[in-house]
């Protein structure tokens, strides 16, 4: 068995079923000019000698900011600690993502990292 299915985790390139939401979203968002350009999985960083972190989603806003998303339903034990690095490290916005339930009126809950 591969590792990314004994983990529970999509092949890389592949969206779950939240992200695919999310990019529903950011491509609603590119339609209204809000942002301009966005790619899943489109870019690694390097936070250590053998440690890297590749952010679901990077997000250029129509201001020139760039930001990175990460798509969350849950967090792993060093999911949290990779963007807080990543965040200190690098001169992006991190954002991290939660789709709410749509008991909870929907929509997306935003953690900023900076």
């Amino acid at each position: 068995m591969s590792r990314d299915l004994a983990l529970g985790r999509m092949k890389a390139g592949r969206m779950n079923q939240t992200e695919a939401a999310y990019a529903r979203l950011l491509e609603s968002q590119k339609q209204a000019g809000d942002i301009v350009w966005y790619a899943f999985e489109g870019m690694t960083f390097k936070l250590a000698d053998n440690t890297r972190y590749t952010p679901d989603f990077n997000v250029m806003r129509a201001d020139g900011l760039m930001e990175i998303h990460e798509v969350k339903g849950f967090w792993r034990d060093d999911g949290r600690v990779k963007i807080k690095v990543a965040a200190e490290m690098f001169p992006f916005r991190f954002i991290a993502v939660k789709k709410c339930a749509q008991k909870d009126g929907g929509g997306w809950e935003r953690e900023i990292f900076e």
